[in-house]
This record gives structure tokens, C-alpha cells and sequence, in this order.
């Protein structure tokens, strides 16, 4: 008779430790209940890049194109030797997804040009970062590695309130000789010994307009030509423009659509050491050739 008194005591603790363990409270209000309001979801992931795939980078420039920027290549008399200028060589990528690019030589009687078309797809393996976004850390790396000069100060900021209070004879707002670019008008506009000769005199060394080999110093670049960011190109651009000591010019145009980043690199060397190539001439070239391949992707 005991034993039967036994059995049902026993039933009766596990079944109330099952419940303990497997109905939670008795209202109902377990910590795995949502509540009224709350949020049972993480953050949205980062969204992707606008594309998945890169065009094939010996066949983007047209052969119009090359004809411009590599001269040499329309002098080749062998047909044969002509096409082959034009297919470039690619470049070595070991994916083929995330990064191609294309190599054109071209020789001719005056000067050697080289160009390089680069394009590089960025993807981000952080939820919390976007492509487009880690594409443009990539191209602000770039820019910032090109250590543009700083922007030409506009002439209501040379001749602001704050200088008017200086007399003419002062001259204490100026800085001969500071900056890369721009700031020689600047240096003019407030030296204020009022003479026009040596006014004329300065500006005829830094004018804007003049072309380099005009002005008689082979590795100037007009202040309009120098390197600069690039407005109605991509998402964001830039332009830079350097002179070595052989007088080899190397122009180069980096801009960044969506979660692309898209590198041109134009080089020139002049047959003698006399010559300079034209800034203004190469970078039209380049700048026609970046608008291009940015529309493509717009396609």
C-alpha cells in the first residue's frame, strides 16, 4: 500500500519540474516573448554595389580613341603590327572579377606615349560597410596619395575685409613664394607697393594662361592645369599632372562610380630632351577618354 502512495509523489515532482523548465512563467511573459514596440531584428545589412561584373578592358577604348592618345599607332605601315598596337596588352590580375586592366604602347617620330586603363570592382565584407562606401576609402587613399595643391583662392577671398584694414605699405598679409598653386595672385593683390610695373612683372611669371614652353620654364603648368578634382565625372574625381626631369609627362585621371574605381594613367616622352609635352593637350585627351568610360557604365 505504500508503494502505491509512492508512485503517484513522483509523478506528480517531475511533472511540476517539467513545467518549470519548459512552460516558463505563468503569465505567459517569457524573455523569448516579443514585446509591444520592440525590435526582434539586427540592423539592416549595408547595401551592395551598383555592379557585379567589370567590362573587358582591352576593348573599352575605342580605336578613334587610340588614334588620339597614341599617335604612333596610325603611323605603324604594317597592318599587321598596327592591330596588334591596338589590342594593348592586359594587365596580370588574378581575378579577373575584381580587377582588370590594359596596357597601349605606341611609337612615333616625336615621342613615345603609353597608356593604362585600370578598373576595379570593391566589394566590402563588412555588413555594417557598404561597396560604394569602401570604394570611395579606396579613391580617397588615391587622392590623397596624389597631394593635390590646394584650390586657387577666388579674388573676393584675396581682397576680403580682413586685409582692408592693412595699409598698403604694410604687406604684412602676403607670403612670397607660399603654395604650389594660386596663391601667387594672392601674394600680388596684397603686397601693395603700388607699382604696376612690378605687378605685371610677377604676374608674367605665373600667368595662368601661359603655356610652358611659351613661358620659358619647361616643367611650369598654367594654375588651371594643375592638379585638381574633377566636377561631372563619376561620383567623385580627380586629376593629376606630373613633369619629370627627362620631360616625361604622366597625366592620370582616377574617378569612382558606385563601387567601381576606375584609374587612366597617359604618359608621354618627347624624342629630345627640347620638348615638353602639353599639359592642356594631354589632359583633354585623358578627361575625353575618363567621360567615356564613365558613360559606358552609365549604359
Amino acid at each position: 500500500m505504500q508503494r502505491k502512495a509512492y508512485v503517484p509523489g513522483v509523478a506528480a515532482l517531475l511533472a511540476a519540474l517539467l513545467a518549470g523548465c519548459t512552460g516558463g512563467s505563468p503569465d505567459g511573459g517569457g524573455q523569448d516573448d516579443p514585446k509591444p514596440g520592440g525590435t526582434t531584428s539586427t540592423a539592416a545589412a549595408a547595401q551592395p554595389g551598383k555592379y557585379r561584373t567589370l567590362p573587358e578592358p582591352c576593348g573599352a577604348v575605342s580605336h578613334s580613341t587610340l588614334d588620339s592618345l597614341l599617335p604612333g599607332i596610325k603611323q605603324l605601315t604594317d597592318e599587321e603590327q598596327r592591330e596588334k598596337a591596338y589590342e594593348g596588352t592586359a594587365t596580370v590580375t588574378y581575378d579577373t572579377d575584381r580587377k582588370v586592366g590594359c596596357r597601349w604602347k605606341a611609337e612615333s617620330a616625336t615621342a613615345t606615349d603609353h597608356l593604362l586603363v585600370d578598373f576595379e570592382r570593391v566589394v566590402s565584407y563588412d555588413n555594417a560597410v557598404s561597396d560604394d562606401d569602401r570604394a570611395e576609402e579606396i579613391y580617397g587613399k588615391k587622392e590623397v596619395a596624389a597631394d593635390l595643391p590646394a584650390p586657387a583662392a577666388s579674388p573676393s577671398a584675396t581682397t576680403g575685409a580682413p586685409d582692408a584694414s592693412e595699409s598698403p605699405e604694410s604687406g604684412s598679409g602676403s607670403t612670397p613664394g607660399a603654395g604650389k598653386s594660386g596663391t601667387s595672385g594672392a601674394s600680388d593683390d596684397a603686397g601693395g607697393d603700388g607699382d604696376s610695373s612690378s605687378s605685371a612683372d610677377a604676374n608674367s611669371s605665373t600667368d595662368p594662361s601661359a603655356d610652358s614652353s611659351a613661358s620659358g620654364v619647361p616643367g611650369s603648368t598654367p594654375s588651371a592645369l594643375q592638379p585638381r578634382t574633377l566636377d561631372g565625372l563619376g561620383n567623385t574625381a580627380f586629376l593629376d599632372d606630373a613633369l619629370n626631369d627627362s620631360k616625361q609627362r604622366t597625366v592620370t585621371v582616377v574617378f569612382r562610380t558606385s563601387n567601381v574605381v576606375v584609374t587612366i594613367q597617359y604618359d608621354e616622352q618627347p624624342a629630345t630632351t627640347t620638348d615638353v609635352p602639353s599639359s592642356e593637350d594631354m589632359q583633354d585627351r585623358a578627361r575625353k577618354l575618363a567621360g567615356q568610360l564613365a558613360e559606358s557604365f552609365s549604359d
